[in-house]
């Protein structure tokens, strides 16, 4: 494998970080600034939604850019964002901060994903885009240990000026590494929404939406879920975390290894299908700790195997704007976290608890539908063509 895709996928796990680190400082920063432990965590929010609105239109604006700059541009942006956040006097400074840094993630993520596509043979693009969700989900299973650790050594200002210096370092590694990219036509945002208008590439966004959904519907409430039903607390809980995070990492590289071995059209189908059946013999799992480690593992690998299947189906269903379907998926992964964790909310306190993997197993059904149904309108188009 090109050893410049393990740079991208070290700039996706620190843009991945700075995500979900504020969760582990949230007691130390809100008492620094003199705010509730409630607005302190509308920081995460305002992150997440900043980053699913902006991918779209930055990749629009900056169409005409090429991209290797465009990526050092977003990583010196993404320093300056944290550099800022490490010297916030005040919570509305931080905000601002945490805005800037969202923007630029989005940028940062998405390209590391579509370059690492373009800096290897299409038969092992999969994997290229797999390498770099595994720096995705480390960043998921580090964020907040490493937010911990380092705020309580020194401050909570510190893993931001740290990520800073961090983003420094990289771009610097990409601008001696990276070869330019040739220059892309103007993408407007009519374009964007024009792909949506595409029925096959349409329901493959629906896909990645579904999925994350139903994922997040459990693994939003993970805690108290494994709480409840196995008894598992405190300390035994964070090591049950950093397994299952595990499992996770290896499941983005899985995803693009299946998608390359088994073509995406048939990882496509194969992946929906498996999560949903996993998802629904949860409950049972709960019966003996193996069991239980051996299926939940299993569940969280497969919960980031679709992210590489989906942005290689992209990529190579519509080539020609492969980028704008890719930052489309970014935003439609936040789209499917955001509403998971919604209905889960919702379930539980309509139903309970325990029934939430079961209803994200109906969900994660439907993923396959629209898996099943994107391949029917592609082979719709190719017949007509």
């Amino acid at each position: 494998m090109n050893p410049r895709i393990y740079l991208l996928a070290l700039a996706a796990f620190v843009a991945g970080i700075d995500e979900n680190l504020i969760g582990g400082i949230l007691p130390l920063l809100s008492r620094e600034l003199g705010v509730t432990l409630s607005a302190a965590g509308q920081l995460t929010a305002v992150f997440s939604l900043t980053f699913a609105l902006c991918a779209a239109p930055l990749l629009s604006l900056t169409s005409r850019m090429e991209r290797r700059t465009l990526l050092i541009a977003a990583l010196l942006t993404f320093a300056v964002g944290n550099l800022g956040s490490g010297l916030a006097v005040n919570y509305w400074m931080l905000l601002v901060c945490r805005i800037i840094s969202a923007a630029s993630c989005a940028l940062v993520v998405v390209l590391a994903s579509t370059l690492s596509a373009s800096l290897v043979d299409a038969r092992l693009r999969g994997r290229a885009i797999g390498i770099v969700f595994m720096g995705i989900s480390g960043s998921l299973v580090l964020g907040i240990p490493l937010g911990i650790a380092v705020s309580e050594s020194l401050s909570w200002r510190a893993p931001f000026l740290l990520l800073a210096l961090l983003a420094l370092v990289i771009a610097a590694l990409l601008r001696l590494s990276l070869p330019t990219f040739a220059s892309r036509p103007p993408t407007s945002m009519r374009e964007y929404c024009r792909q949506l208008a595409i029925p096959k590439l349409l329901l493959a966004q629906l896909v990645s939406v579904l999925l994350l959904t139903g994922h997040f519907v459990l693994f939003a409430y993970l805690a108290p879920y494994v709480q409840q039903t196995m008894g598992i607390h405190g300390v035994s809980l964070s090591y049950l975390y950093v397994f299952f995070g595990i499992a996770a990492i290896s499941g983005g590289y899985c995803g693009g290894w299946l998608s390359d071995r088994l073509g995406f059209k048939r990882a496509l189908v194969l992946i929906p299908s498996l999560f949903s059946l996993v998802m629904a013999l949860l409950p049972w799992a709960t019966g003996s700790l193996a069991s239980f480690l051996a299926l939940y593992a299993l569940w969280m690998a497969l919960s980031w195997t679709i992210s590489p299947v989906v942005q290689n189906y992209l990529l190579h269903t519509a080539p020609e704007s492969g980028e704008a379907n890719v930052g489309i998926n970014t935003s439609a992964m936040h789209l499917g976290v955001a509403l998971g964790a919604a209905l889960g909310g919702v379930v539980i306190a309509k139903g309970s608890l325990e029934i939430t993997p079961l209803v994200g197993a109906l969900l994660t059904a439907l993923a396959l539908a629209a898996a099943c149904l994107s391949l029917m309108a592609g082979a719709r188009q190719s017949r007509r063509a």
